[in-house]
C-alpha cells in the first residue's frame, strides 16, 4: 500500500496497539524509503549547486527514475512505485505551501508594477494556449489511431497542458539581477496555474451536449467571477490575520501562538476557497502577499525569522516530493502495458503534445509582449527579445499541476482499466519528464547566454538622486539597480506614477493604522522585542538588527 493512497487516520489508530499488521509494516517501510530519498535529493542538490546543467528538480526526477527502476527489478516487473498518487492529497496538502510561499516571498512592488502584463500572459495567454492545444489535439490525435475521445476529453487535455511549471527557470533567475524578468516569469506561473485549474473545473461542469453562445457567456462569466472572488477572499483572510495578531498581542504570552495563527489562517484561506468552489491557488497566493505586507510586521522578531524559513522549507519539501514521485511514476509498468504493446504510441502522442505546447506558447508570448511594450514609454521597462525568449522557454516545462489534473480526469484513485486513459496518463508523464529533464537541463546555459551576469554595483557610482528617489518611491525599491544616468529621467517621470502614490497614501493613512505593518507595529510589554531592545549587553541589540535586515 502506498503512503499517499492509504487512510492516514486509520493507520494512526492501528499504531496505538503493540503490534503492526503486514500492511502497516509495508507502509512504514515505504515512508522510510521516501523520506530517505528526499534527504538524498537535498544532499545531491547541494553538492551539484554549482553545476551549470543540473538543479534540484532534475535531481529529484533522476533519483525517482533510478528508484523506480530498482523497485521494478526487485518486484520482478510488478511495480515501480512505493506510493499511490492521489490528486486530492496534492491539492489539499502539497500545493498550498508552494503557492502561499510564492506570494509570501514575492517582491510586491515589482509584481504589482507589472501586474497588467502578468495578467495578460497568465490569463489571456493561457486561454490562447488552451485553444491551440485543444484544436491541435482534435486534429492530430485521430491520425495515431487513438481510441475515440469525447469533446470534453479534448477540452480537458487543452487545460491540462496549458498549466506551466516555471520552477526550473526561477531556480536559475536572480530576483535582484533581473527583477522585471523574474516578476513576469514568477507572476505568470501563478496566474497560469490558477487559470488552468479554473478552466479544468469549469469544463467538468459544462453541459457539452447543449453547448451554445449562452453557455459560452456563462462560462466566461463564471471564469471572471472565480478570479475576482478568489482574490478578494485571500485578501480578506490576510487582513483578518493581521488585525487579529495586532489586537490580541499573542507575543505577550507566547511567540509560538503567533507562528501557529499565521500558518493556520494561511491554510484556512485555501480550504475556505475550496469549500466555496473558488480558486484556492489565487486565494492562498494573495493571502500570502497580504500577510507579508501586514501580518509579518506585527509579530516579534523571532517569529518573523521562524515563519519566513518555515514557509520556505515546507514549499521546498513539497516541490521535491512531487518531482520525486513523477520520476518513479514514469516507470509504472501497469499503465504502460495497458496503454500499448509498445511505447511508440504514447511517445508519438507526447511528441505531438510537446509540439502543440511550443506553438501555443509562442502564439501568445511574442504578440502579447509586443502589445505590452506599446504601453510603456521607458525602454528599461519594455520586454526585450531576449527576455521574451526566456519567458517562452520558462513556460515550456510541465509539472505537478498537469500530472494532478491528468490523474483527476483519466484515473480513479490513481488507477485505470481503460486503454485510452492509460495512454493519456503515460503521455502526460512523458511530457512532464522530458520537458523538465531536457528543457530544465538547458535552462541554466540558456539564461547565462542570453542574460550574462552583471558586475556588482559600485556604491560610489550611485547618483545623488538615489536618496530622493527612495523617499518618493518607497523603501522597497532598490534604486541602485538603475544606471545613474537614468535616475534623473526616473525622477521626472514620478508624477505619472499616480496610482502607486495614491495607494501608498491610502495604505499609510488607513490600512496600516488598522492592520499594522512596517512602522505601525504595536509595542508589547515583556515581548522579545522589548527585552532585546532594553536588555543588557549588545548581543541582544544585534538580534534586532539582524531581524530588521530580513524585513
Amino acid at each position: 500500500m502506498g503512503i499517499m493512497g492509504m487512510d492516514l487516520g486509520a493507520l494512526a489508530l492501528r499504531y496505538t496497539g503493540l503490534s503492526l499488521s503486514v500492511s502497516d509494516y509495508d507502509s512504514i517501510v515505504a515512508m522510510n524509503i521516501f523520506v530517505a530519498l528526499l534527504c538524498g535529493c537535498i544532499v545531491f542538490g547541494h553538492l551539484l549547486e554549482g553545476n551549470r546543467w543540473v538543479n534540484e528538480s532534475t535531481t529529484a526526477l533522476v533519483m525517482g527514475l533510478i528508484t523506480g527502476g530498482v523497485i521494478l527489478l526487485v518486484t520482478n516487473g510488478v511495480n515501480s512505485r512505493i506510493l499511490v498518487f492521489s490528486e486530492d492529497i496534492f491539492f489539499i496538502y502539497l500545493l498550498p505551501p508552494i503557492i502561499f510561499n510564492a506570494g509570501f516571498q514575492v517582491k510586491k512592488k515589482q509584481f504589482f508594477r507589472n501586474f497588467a502584463t502578468i495578467t495578460l500572459f497568465g490569463a489571456v495567454g493561457t486561454l490562447i494556449s488552451f485553444v491551440i492545444i485543444t484544436l491541435g489535439a482534435m486534429g492530430l490525435f485521430s491520425k495515431l489511431d487513438v481510441d475515440p475521445l469525447q469533446l470534453g476529453d479534448y477540452l480537458a487535455i487543452g487545460a491540462i497542458f496549458s498549466a506551466t511549471d516555471s520552477v526550473c527557470t526561477l531556480q536559475v533567475l536572480n530576483q535582484d539581477e533581473a527583477p522585471l524578468l523574474y516578476s513576469l516569469v514568477f507572476g505568470e506561473g501563478v496566474v497560469n496555474d490558477a487559470t488552468s485549474v479554473v478552466l479544468f473545473n469549469a469544463i467538468q461542469n459544462i453541459d457539452l451536449n447543449h453547448f451554445d453562445a449562452f453557455v459560452l457567456l456563462q462560462f466566461i462569466g463564471k471564469f471572471l467571477y472565480l478570479l475576482f472572488t478568489s482574490t478578494v477572499l485571500g485578501v480578506a483572510v490576510g487582513l483578518l490575520s493581521a488585525y487579529t495578531i495586532k489586537k490580541l498581542c499573542f507575543a505577550r504570552h507566547s511567540t509560538d501562538r503567533e507562528v501557529a495563527i499565521m500558518m493556520l489562517m494561511a491554510y484556512l484561506s485555501y480550504m475556505l476557497s475550496m469549500l466555496l468552489d473558488l480558486s484556492g491557488i489565487l486565494t492562498v497566493f494573495f493571502c500570502g502577499i497580504v500577510m507579508s505586507h501586514y501580518t509579518w510586521h506585527n509579530v516579534t522578531e523571532s517569529s518573523r525569522v521562524t515563519t519566513k524559513h518555515t514557509f520556505a522549507t515546507l514549499s521546498f519539501i513539497a516541490e521535491l516530493f512531487l518531482f520525486l514521485y513523477v520520476g518513479m511514476d514514469a516507470l509504472d509498468i501497469e499503465k504502460w502495458r495497458l496503454a500499448s504493446s509498445s511505447p511508440k504510441k504514447p511517445i508519438a502522442l507526447s511528441a505531438i503534445i510537446l509540439g502543440l505546447v511550443m506553438v501555443g506558447r509562442a502564439a501568445f508570448v511574442f504578440p502579447l509582449s509586443f502589445i505590452s511594450n506599446l504601453s510603456k514609454k521607458e525602454a528599461r521597462l519594455k520586454i526585450s527579445f531576449r527576455q521574451q525568449v526566456i519567458i517562452w522557454w520558462a513556460g515550456l516545462m510541465r509539472g505537478a499541476v498537469s500530472i494532478a489534473l491528468a490523474y483527476n480526469k483519466f484515473t480513479t484513485f490513481g488507477h485505470t482499466a481503460v486503454r485510452v486513459n492509460a495512454i493519456m496518463i503515460t503521455s502526460t508523464v512523458i511530457v512532464v519528464l522530458f520537458s523538465t529533464m531536457v528543457f530544465g537541463l538547458l535552462t541554466k546555459p540558456l539564461i547565462k547566454l542570453l542574460i550574462p551576469p552583471r558586475p556588482a554595483v559600485d556604491i560610489s557610482s550611485q547618483s545623488f538622486f538615489d536618496p530622493l528617489l527612495s523617499s518618493l518611491l518607497g523603501s522597497d525599491l532598490d534604486v541602485g539597480q538603475f544606471p545613474p544616468q537614468t535616475n534623473l529621467e526616473l525622477l521626472l517621470t514620478i508624477p505619472t506614477r499616480s496610482v502607486h502614490r495614491v495607494w501608498r497614501k491610502f495604505d499609510d493613512r488607513f490600512m496600516r493604522p488598522m492592520f499594522g505593518g512596517r512602522g505601525f507595529v504595536p509595542f508589547v510589554p515583556g515581548s522579545p522585542v522589548e527585552r532585546s531592545t532594553h536588555g543588557p549587553g549588545l548581543g541582544s541589540l544585534g538580534t534586532v538588527t539582524e531581524a530588521d535586515d530580513h524585513s
